[in-house]
Formats: C-alpha cells, structure tokens, sequence
C-alpha cells in the first residue's frame, strides 16, 4: 500500500533526482527520473559544472517531453572538500540543490561493505528519495550559508589553526634544545633571540653550528606565526566594532571576550534553531546515552557539530564559574560539585557550557541577560 502512494506521488509530480559523487578527477553521476522510474550514470570531469548543468538540462527536457509538462530538478551532494559553491552555483541557474551530511547516512554495518563511488551515488540518490517521500530520519542536510556569512567565519578558524601551529613551533624549539641540557628557554618571551643567543649546552660550550642555525630557522617561523595571529586579532578587534549586533550583546558580558562572542556570532547564532535541544546538538554537546535491556550507561557528550564551539564553549564555561559568581549556571555547577573531585568537576563544566550556549543563544537572539550574570560597566543597561 505504502509502495503504491509512493508511486502515485511520483507520477502525480515528475522529478528528475540527480546524485553526485564529488572527487578532484571527476564527478559520478546518479540521474533517476521519474517519469521512467529509472536510474542512469554519468561520469563528468571534476569541477565541470558546466557539464553537469547542460546534462541536468537534457534531462529534464526528456522528461518534460514524456510527463507533458514542467519537470522538478534536484540535486544532492555531500558536504566535503568542495564546500558549497556547487550549491549556490545551481540554485542561481533554477536547480534545486541539497547538501547532505555524510555522517547521517546509513552504512552497512558489515565488517567489510563494498564503497565504491557508484555506490556512494547510488546510495545519496535512495536516501534524497526517501526524505522527499516524508522519512526524515533518512537523511539530513546541512544549511549553505551565504558567501558573506561564510567569509566572515575565515579569521577566527585561521586564527585557531595559527595558534596550534605556534604550540608546534613552541615544542619544536624546547625538544631541539632538550638535547643539549638547556630547559629555560621560553621561546615566546620578547627577549627571545637575545636570550637565544646567550645560549649554552650543558657544559657551556656553544650549541653545535648546524643545531643552531636550525633552532633560529624554527624561531623565523615562530615569529612569522605571531605576527599573523597579531594581525587577525587585530583584525577581529575593527570588525566587533562594526554593525555585527550579537557579537556586541555577548562582549557586553563579563567574561566574555571578542574572540568568543565572534566565535559564537558567526558560527552558531547565525544559524536558526527550533529549540534548546537542537542547539546543544549542533554543538555536540548533548549526552549520548546506551540504553538496551538492562544495560544502561552514559557514553558522555555525542562530540558532534563543530569542534571549534565546543572548545569555546567548555573554556568560556571555567571562566563563567570564575568570574560570573553571582549567575544561576554558576550556583548550578557548585551545588553539584560540593565535595566532588576533579573527574565531577569536568564532568559538570560540559554541562554549565551546554547551558551557556543556550542562555547567549536567548541573550543574541531575543535579548534575555542569563539571569544572574554581570554586564560590563561600560556597557550595562
């Protein structure tokens, strides 16, 4: 029975469903249409949209040529390496576009399960198809933010990524002079290479030439990495100053700085959530409990959505409990952890960053101050 509305609703609005495989060397196509109930492959060169659009075109034309009508066109891919300019590439030209998130599909749960790009295709075509007939737990897809939007995220993920690679440069440095007994150097002092050069190995001798040249070599990078992140910060400061309204509101916070409103702002409370549940998995922050027969345990936060946050989040949630000692969250955290250890005390600092996010996100979006918190001085109403 279920098979036959289906099939009615098919012949009732004629589609023609298009799944691509993207890779650098060439795109896999999975074309159904409806009016055929048939599936056909197509292979084009990676990156030729133009290809891709012109083969949508006859498509749709041949069916529109058997159904005696207008045709529905629509495409999906996955969210990868090409971001999302495909997207908005076809959605300018009249295609339907829709870009899937690879973790929400359904796989095999064999050991060993055949992947090939074929199948792939295939596999994004039946699941498109079953969300299109009502099954929402089919699939789901992710929001394509506009070019603007997604522009204005580039800083402050650079800016993370710079201060990973300055830990790195950091380690280098402090291993290469760990050989020859040296372990006071603190390369990211302003004296640094004045200190550097005042260097000597264990029993007093210069550091060897080659090691030498190769540590000064590593504190270039070093200094090249600061300047950068400089830079961005800088940047982010001119930036806040602007129109950007809920990166205002949150600075007006105690607590919480320009970067982690920015951090916030751009990557969260842009998006448009149904309700607090829905917020706190997008940040990966929401439990994941085991629960079948008689065994049940927690298996901790799902760690879903984007890390960057959530790193966020749980940083902003140690300094909320600090600095914010008169919020309802912070009274929260101590009545559960009076007496606890350590272990508890982590356990329930992912809980006050879950509640963190959905208080700001009520704070950006509809202007509720959590209730308790301070506001700056210079900035309070």
């Amino acid at each position: 029975m279920a098979d036959a509305t289906n099939k009615q609703t098919t012949d009732a609005q004629p589609v023609v469903l298009v799944a691509i495989e993207l890779s650098k060397a060439s795109w896999l196509l999975a074309v159904y249409d409806s009016t055929t109930d048939k599936i056909s492959r197509r292979r084009i060169a990676g990156g030729d949209a133009a290809g891709l659009i012109a083969l949508i075109g006859e498509a749709r034309h041949r069916a529109e040529h058997r159904a005696d009508g207008p045709v529905e066109a629509e495409c999906v891919f996955e969210a990868g390496y090409d971001g999302f300019w495909l997207a908005r590439h076809l959605r300018v030209t009249g295609i339907g576009c829709r870009v899937m998130d690879p973790a929400s599909l359904k796989v095999d749960r064999r050991a060993r399960r055949v992947k090939t790009d074929r199948v792939d295709a295939e596999s994004l075509l039946r699941a498109l198809q079953a969300w299109r007939r009502g099954d929402r737990h089919a699939c789901r897809f992710v929001r394509v933010p506009d070019v603007a939007e997604e522009d204005a995220r580039r800083p402050h993920r650079e800016l993370n990524r710079l201060k990973k690679e300055r830990v790195g440069h950091v380690n280098r440095i402090k291993g290469l002079l760990a050989l020859h007994g040296v372990r006071d150097y603190q390369p990211l002092r302003q004296d640094r290479r004045r200190a550097f050069a005042a260097l000597s190995a264990w029993d007093g001798a210069p550091l060897p030439s080659r090691g030498r040249r190769e540590i000064e070599r590593e504190l270039a990078r070093l200094e090249l990495v600061l300047e950068q992140i400089a830079e961005i910060e800088d940047g982010l400061a001119a930036t806040t100053a602007g129109t950007e309204d809920a990166i205002i509101t949150l600075e007006a916070l105690v607590c919480v700085g320009r970067e982690t409103a920015a951090v916030l702002a751009r990557e969260v409370f842009c998006r448009g959530f149904s309700d607090r549940r829905s917020l706190a998995a997008f940040t990966g922050l929401a439990p994941s409990p085991y629960s079948s027969g008689r065994l049940y345990h927690e298996q901790g936060i799902s760690k879903a959505g984007n890390p960057i946050v959530r790193a966020r989040l749980v940083q902003l949630a140690w300094r909320w409990v600090r600095f914010q000692p008169g919020s309802a969250i912070t009274a929260w955290f101590r009545a559960k952890t009076v007496g606890a250890g350590g272990r508890a005390k982590r356990v329930a600092i992912v809980a006050v960053a879950r509640k963190l996010a959905i208080a700001l996100w009520r704070m950006a979006t509809i202007g509720i101050v959590p209730d308790g918190a301070r506001l700056r001085p210079a900035m309070g109403r």
